[in-house]
């Protein structure tokens, strides 16, 4: 796996696919600079050689050119978290750019505008991904977020840069991270899947029963487990015809020796309202007009003692509706249990878009081994699957 450590980028360019797909507010400043942030070793590291950085990447999803995703709006943002000067081009192919590239010098950087203005990104589109291939000597891809997309940038553009490719630190770290978990571990291993949908997380469950040693099972998915085995979840998220496959899942863990851990009491709502009324109520006897929303109290401490004998820690997905402050508390409880084991020397590693955003809120986002960038992305490789913008830079 080549990496930027194997490269000297003196008096080269680097032309490096970064994930700067940052939200904005009404006033197009960006309000999470996390991504950013997650870039800047790797842009660092091409600078400190001597080299120059002509950064690409796409914003939003926009219909044509739309100023309203162009990149020229974080250029504040990349120079304030990187700490030296940015110059922006409003294009990102052309005769236009590969002149601006040209008359880049050493420690230098150039952004361009969003790839995504050109339907050819998407597309995958080879005339599209040579002309981007220009303007660098050598092609870093660093997006772990667009990773599973064979786009011209993040895939495409690969086979002009033969020998001259590498990942950057942020997507090395990822891809090690993750191997971590899946082949790399220690014991025990602990999966914390939760999410609304058993039908979202199928193949990752397949895929890592025979990895984990204990699966915990929470957030609506919970209600599919309960009924198919015979309990009463009143007006909780259930996917009835997912039933059978939750049973043949169960089964599958205890052919394999994996303990599975579902909720035995849940914070229950007649509402689906931060304001509605709320009581304790075991898992299997809601009654008609209430929802569970949370885990309960005997299950939070049934999981604290689960991740906390655990060495390896696999967490997606929250416990609760988190988003509610009267429904957080078992996902702030389970962050709690995460960071004590982390303390005492469990590898955590958190991913997928909910979880992520609840270890940011809660604060817990310092406190785990590592928090993944890329939602899709991360779920595809632990489905098992090979993701094509990985792929590009291994052959």
């Amino acid at each position: 796996m080549k990496t930027l450590n194997d490269f000297n980028f003196e008096n080269k360019k680097a032309i490096i696919r970064v994930d700067f797909n940052v939200p904005l507010n009404d006033k197009f400043e960006v309000t999470d600079t996390t991504r950013i942030q997650a870039a800047k070793s790797t842009i660092i590291k091409v600078l400190e050689d001597g080299g120059s950085c002509v950064l690409m990447s796409h914003l939003g999803r926009p219909k044509g050119k739309q100023d309203e995703f162009s990149l020229r709006h974080i250029v504040k943002s990349v120079i304030d978290i990187i700490g030296c000067n940015v110059k922006f081009i409003d294009d990102c192919v052309g005769t236009k750019v590969e002149e601006a590239v040209a008359n880049l010098d050493a420690g230098e950087i150039l952004l361009l505008e969003n790839l995504r203005f050109y339907d050819e990104e998407k597309k995958g589109d080879i005339a599209f991904a040579e002309k981007l291939s220009k303007l660098g000597d050598i092609y870093v891809n660093d997006a772990f977020g667009t990773a599973h997309r064979a786009h011209a940038s993040t895939t495409i553009i690969a086979q002009f840069f033969e020998n001259n490719k590498c990942f950057g630190n942020l997507l090395a770290r990822e891809i090690e991270s993750i191997d971590k978990v899946l082949n790399n571990s220690e014991k025990p291993v602990l999966a914390i899947l939760g999410g609304a949908k058993v039908s979202s997380k199928i193949t990752v469950i397949e895929n890592i029963l025979d990895k984990v040693d204990h699966l915990i099972i929470g957030g609506g998915m919970t209600f599919t487990f309960v009924k198919a085995q015979g309990g009463s979840v009143g007006d909780s998220i259930c996917e009835d015809d997912k039933m059978e496959l939750a049973l043949d899942i169960l089964k599958q863990a205890k052919e394999k020796g994996v303990e599975v851990h579902i909720p035995v009491d849940v914070i229950a709502a007649d509402d689906f309202s931060n304001d509605a009324n709320t009581k304790v109520l075991d898992v299997t006897q809601i009654p008609d007009g209430w929802q569970g929303l949370d885990a309960g109290p005997k299950s939070l401490a049934i999981f604290d003692e689960v991740v906390n004998k655990s060495k390896t820690i696999l967490w997606n997905g929250p416990l609760g509706v988190f988003e509610m402050e009267s429904f957080a508390k078992g996902t702030i409880a389970l962050g709690h249990s995460i960071d004590n084991a982390t303390k005492n020397g469990a590898f955590s590693l958190v991913g997928g878009g909910d979880s992520v955003a609840a270890v940011k809120q809660f604060g817990f986002a310092d406190k785990v081994s590592y928090v993944s960038t890329g939602g899709g992305a991360m779920l595809e490789m632990l489905e098992g699957k090979a993701l094509p913008g990985i792929e590009a830079i291994l052959k």
